[in-house]
């Protein structure tokens, strides 16, 4: 009996849904049944990939998902059903537009350093009516709903069954709250490598729809559905450590206690790649036209957005771009809820890698409050405004572009550009169909 048969037994599986993400962060998948998986196993499942968001045309061939047999995955909320992350291959070749397969080629640069990339995201959500126009629960109006806990408990029969479901994958989940938007919500889990992460980020987002869904909710990732309620970040926590098989293998090398905030040289060299990059990350960790209404914002109801409003970063101090929370790693609090789970990791190491690499200085601290007293464009360069601004600045990125693979970077553009140019303006009802279901 192979592996792959023992765990589907060991799972009592009888379907397992072999499943991608294309480049909107949209998962496609077959169910196929347990019986057929071991065919699908190395031939792959056959996706027209012009029916999905990959940039292709009817006449290319079919896309093969072959799936990750370690990435199976029982759904806590359908007995007998499982889950499998799939790569795609075209004409036998491993297609360059593949997210999973992306984070992995970064993985492996970082391997050939010696680093091995631990991460952790902060997945915030709303529930909302069916049709998303409303939060679903009306007695959630305070001015600063954030930790309520009688609102939190309100939706104990959804969140509730959520941790006992990530306590059985074995994910280490560790606490849930009622965030700062009213009907927003966030659970939290243990980090692990990044392609843990981006696989369980991806299972996450599908996993709170669906259970939202049995009990008559809407879940929702979008980066800005109320324009005076805070927007869904994505807060991303990043760490570089020993890679397996070296003498610095499992120690984390951003923690020096000789070093400013207790961080190492190297630690501020990867924060200098995101610093440099972080207009052209823009298009990757702030993906839709929507995104653009939660940066820089005014203030919203609770009186502060907790989004970033330029390029900058600081200590413990939540309205920089970059937190260092203490001396073990870095928060990224660019991205928002829409950012694409594997293509969010892949970007962000990219831009560390290169910041290593180059040895850049990410400038002086700022431990201003940059809400109130935000800092000056001769202090801290601003993000993208818009869109079709972080494309621009995607496009000129010459490094980022070089590490990440300019056959991946033309097909992403290009969708993006195309999303850009159908979507761009005032919140419209295209836009927020577009970005309700991120």
């Amino acid at each position: 009996m192979s592996d792959l048969s023992q765990r589907l037994q060991e799972l009592d599986l009888q379907f397992v849904l072999v499943s991608f993400t294309d480049l909107f962060g949209i998962q496609r998948a077959k169910l196929v049944p347990a019986s057929a998986l071991a065919g699908m196993a190395s031939d792959g499942a056959g996706f027209a990939g012009f029916a999905a968001w990959l940039d292709l045309s009817p006449a290319d061939g079919d896309v093969l998902a072959v799936p990750d047999p370690a990435s199976l995955t029982a759904l806590p909320w359908q007995a007998g059903v499982g889950w499998m992350a799939a790569e795609l291959t075209l004409n036998g070749t491993p297609m360059a537009q593949c997210p999973r397969r992306l984070l992995r080629l970064q993985q492996q640069r970082a391997a050939a350093l010696g680093f091995e990339l631990r991460s952790g995201v902060e997945a915030e959500f709303f529930l909302l009516s069916p049709d998303g126009a409303a939060i679903a629960d009306p007695a959630d109006h305070q001015e600063k709903p954030c930790y309520d806990q009688l609102a939190l408990m309100r939706r104990f029969g959804l969140i509730g069954p959520l941790l006992t479901a990530m306590e059985q994958l074995g994910w280490g989940p560790y606490q849930a709250d009622h965030e700062d938007a009213n009907g927003q919500f966030e659970i939290n889990w243990t980090f692990a490598d990044a392609l843990t992460t981006a696989d369980r980020h991806a299972f996450f987002k599908v996993m709170v729809k669906a259970m939202a869904e049995q009990q008559g909710l809407r879940a929702s990732f979008m980066a800005k559905p109320f324009a005076a309620l805070t927007g869904n970040g994505c807060h991303t926590h990043l760490s570089l450590w020993g890679a397996p098989g070296l003498a610095a293998e499992g120690r984390n090398l951003f923690h020096d206690p000789a070093g400013e905030l207790g961080l190492s040289p190297l630690a501020y060299h990867f924060l200098g790649g995101l610093i440099a990059h972080a207009p052209a990350l823009c298009a990757i960790t702030n993906p839709t036209v929507n995104s653009y209404r939660r940066l820089a914002a005014p203030p919203t109801t609770s009186g502060a957005t907790w989004s970033p409003g330029g390029i900058s970063y600081t200590g413990n101090n939540r309205t920089h771009m970059v937190r260092i929370p203490d001396g073990q790693r870095l928060e990224l609090r660019l991205p928002d809820g829409s950012a694409h789970p594997y293509l969010l990791q892949a970007a962000v190491l990219a831009a560390g890698l290169d910041g290593i690499t180059r040895q850049l200085d990410p400038g002086p601290r700022r431990d201003n409050d940059n809400y109130a007293q935000p800092l000056g464009l001769d202090q801290c360069q601003r993000l993208p405004a818009d869109l079709g601004e972080a494309l621009e600045a995607f496009a000129a990125d010459a490094p980022l572009r070089k590490a990440l693979g300019e056959d991946f970077c033309r097909a992403y553009e290009h969708l993006r550009r195309r999303q850009w140019q159908r979507e761009r303006g005032d919140i419209s009802d295209a836009e927020r169909r577009a970005c309700l279901d991120c």
